[in-house]
């Protein structure tokens, strides 16, 4: 029997509540088609930083690389800058495994409503590819007369020819093999930066060369947020940069009704490392420890990791459970205008299943 090692970082706040849940997902599809998972859980996170002065131990990615998966509820607490969560957890463990393509879906599901106009369920179908380990988010900048009136902070965005052109691949590759529109979508700013920008928009036109039957448009990221508000369902793939990936994603889980449903994976597409896969929520401690957090991001990123480690059926399965859930519209939580528990969600799903 195939025996998969899934490493577990709970998290803060409502993360470790989510990823409860989806740990009984992934148990369950395991048990149904055949193979087994082993659950190694690390309590990394705020609480640690508070009792060791970092969000992680020093040994943490050694501790990781022999996973053949992560699952991560959610970084981020009111009382630590979010710099400091952000670049003590979830941004190291990205590069150090080389987790280049950030993917999150943006799906109206049945039974789920957009708070824009008429869109009716499936016509929203989206999927965000978020460059993951350079662009705006490198750590290359500093402080010069730090914490004086004449204090200057430089902060440097990092483009490379072969990080660009890797993600836009990846993309391109994304939409030959979705059931989508075949259209690509770049979101770009060069006529504000010249440079980083520039070489990414020379990058996607070289790649698109080589996907002749995949559509293609290229949009400043203005008038990208403005399309996807304007016109969400005429996007199917769509390539960004780590910053504007990062701020379109959420905006298009808004579009399809609910951040509650908004999974995400962060993966090595050559399998040399672990990817890790979680929820786009966050910690949400206005709502930690209510019981309410909404499960089925988590679920759906846990559904995400079945696919990526080769079991396809199962990944489905988690899949079409989640959908089934929320087209009978009988079980939901707060987020989607229901009253039910976390776990009352988490249940109905493994009805499904």
């Amino acid at each position: 029997m195939q025996k998969y090692a899934i490493h577990v970082i709970g998290g803060d706040g409502i993360g470790p509540e989510v990823t409860a849940c989806a740990i009984r997902v992934l148990e369950t599809a395991a048990q149904k088609h055949g193979f087994a998972v082993a659950f190694q859980d690390h309590d990394w996170g705020s609480d640690y930083y508070f009792r060791h002065g970092r969000m992680m131990p020093a040994s943490a990615i050694d501790t990781l690389r022999g996973a053949d998966a992560i699952l991560l509820g959610a970084v981020g607490h009111p009382d630590i800058p979010d710099h400091i969560t952000l670049h003590g957890l979830l941004l190291p463990i990205r590069r150090a495994f080389d987790q280049f393509a950030n993917v999150r879906p943006a799906i109206l599901y049945s039974g789920v409503d957009s708070p824009l106009r008429g869109f009716p369920p499936q016509q929203i179908d989206l999927v965000v590819v978020r460059e993951n380990t350079e662009g705006e988010y490198a750590p290359v900048g500093g402080f010069v007369h730090h914490h004086h009136p004449a204090e200057v902070a430089v902060q440097t965005a990092v483009f490379t020819r072969h990080g660009c052109e890797r993600v836009v691949r990846f993309a391109f590759e994304l939409a030959r093999r979705r059931n989508g529109k075949k259209r690509v979508t770049s979101v770009t700013k060069s006529n504000a930066q010249a440079y980083g920008m520039v070489l990414w928009d020379r990058v996607f036109q070289s790649v698109a060369n080589e996907f002749p039957e995949i559509e293609t448009e290229s949009l400043l990221v203005d008038a990208a947020a403005m399309n996807f508000v304007r016109r969400p369902h005429s996007f199917d793939v769509v390539v960004a940069s780590n910053l504007f990936g990062d701020i379109l994603s959420d905006l298009s889980a808004i579009a399809a009704g609910s951040i509650g449903l908004a999974a995400s994976a962060n993966i090595d597409p050559t399998l040399r490392y672990p990817s890790l896969f979680e929820p786009v929520h966050g910690s949400a401690p206005d709502i930690t420890g209510r019981g309410v957090a909404n499960p089925l991001a988590a679920i759906l990123s846990a559904g995400m990791l079945l696919d990526h480690i080769g079991q396809q059926a199962a990944g489905a399965d988690v899949d079409q459970a989640v959908r089934a859930v929320l087209a009978d519209a009988a079980v939901r939580t707060p987020d989607l205008g229901g009253s039910n528990t976390s776990s009352e969600v988490r249940d109905a799903v493994l009805a499904r299943l």
